[in-house]
């Protein structure tokens, strides 16, 4: 799947977020090993500590799924601007997503691509 084609996904994604608290949307869509696409928004909670992030939420769809490797997965946000992800999803990404690429939309559209590993030096891996 082209890197655009997964943005877009995950645009879409986004217009589903649950974010009464912080109106911070964020969309991700993920490419599993064989192929298939998970998407996932956050989730807010007024307790904030049960509050799902998009990345998460994609990939465990994914994993509920079956699927256990991702190969990339896209992020965007209200903000429209690079968005990473937090350091919960970075360590899931880590779990699930060894060799795997993170792409984000700056707000000229340009798309970056970082490796999970440059976004989580020295994971704390099985």
């Amino acid at each position: 799947m082209e890197n655009r084609e997964l943005i877009n996904l995950a645009k879409q994604a986004m217009e589903n977020a649950y974010a009464p608290y912080s109106s911070f949307k964020v969309g991700a869509a993920v490419v599993g090993k064989k192929g298939t696409v998970y998407t996932g928004c956050n989730i807010e909670n007024v307790s904030y500590g049960a509050t799902n992030c998009a990345e998460r939420t994609a990939m465990f769809k994914g994993v509920s799924e079956g699927e256990i490797e991702f190969k990339k997965i896209a992020i965007v946000s209200t903000a429209q601007d690079l968005t990473f992800p937090c350091g919960i999803c970075r360590q899931v990404m880590a779990e699930f997503m060894r060799g795997g690429m993170v792409i984000l939309e700056d707000k000229e559209g340009i798309i970056k691509e970082f490796s999970v590993e440059e976004l989580l030096p020295k994971a704390f891996v099985r």
